[in-house]
């Protein structure tokens, strides 16, 4: 339990949500009226914004990356040790945004989430999400976000499909993929 955080660490961080009301195609054929991302930043945004890294995460991760939610975090985001002032993903140099995956049970709309067709949890009736649904929503986040092209996208395992889904569509976008 922390009281004072290392001096490599981000430090405290709030999650945050962006709300989206466009509806959102999927590649099974349904669609999302609206949907929720819940994300974190690291790092400030250049005034190019041209320091903007997106980090993918894996299956069973979330968009908790680096940090700590509170003082009384036991452990700080899965990816802390890579994130942060003078760390690999440098927070001093670039402007690091986490989420959680569209249909991820970690805040983000999914299976917990109210369908707006019955008013209960969709459950096992969440539509089928595929990776380039993912990166289209990230997409949409960065949109929202001001972000026209990411320094880097950066994962590992099913992150590292995300980032390399980037590159086929949005290669324009994309200055650099780090598929781990």
């Amino acid at each position: 339990m922390p009281t004072v955080f290392p001096h490599d660490s981000v430090g405290l961080v709030t999650p945050q949500t962006a709300h989206f009301s466009e509806p959102l195609a999927l590649a099974c054929g349904r669609s999302l009226p609206a949907y929720d991302l819940i994300y974190e930043t690291y790092g400030q945004l250049n005034a190019a914004r041209s320091n903007a890294v997106l980090i993918c995460h894996a299956l069973s991760g979330h968009h908790h990356a680096a940090g700590f939610h509170s003082a009384d975090d036991r452990k700080p985001g899965w990816w802390d040790s890579c994130i942060g002032p003078g760390k690999p993903i440098d927070t001093d140099k670039f402007f690091v945004v986490s989420l959680n995956n569209l249909g991820g049970c970690n805040g983000s709309t999914g299976p917990s989430s109210l369908d707006p067709d019955t008013g209960k949890p969709f459950g096992a009736n969440f539509p089928v999400v595929t990776v380039e649904d993912w990166v289209n929503s990230q997409a949409r986040l960065a949109d929202v976000l001001n972000i026209d092209t990411w320094a880097a996208v950066i994962g590992g395992s099913l992150g590292g499909m995300q980032a390399l889904q980037w590159t086929i569509s949005y290669p324009d976008r994309v200055r650099h993929c780090l598929a781990i």
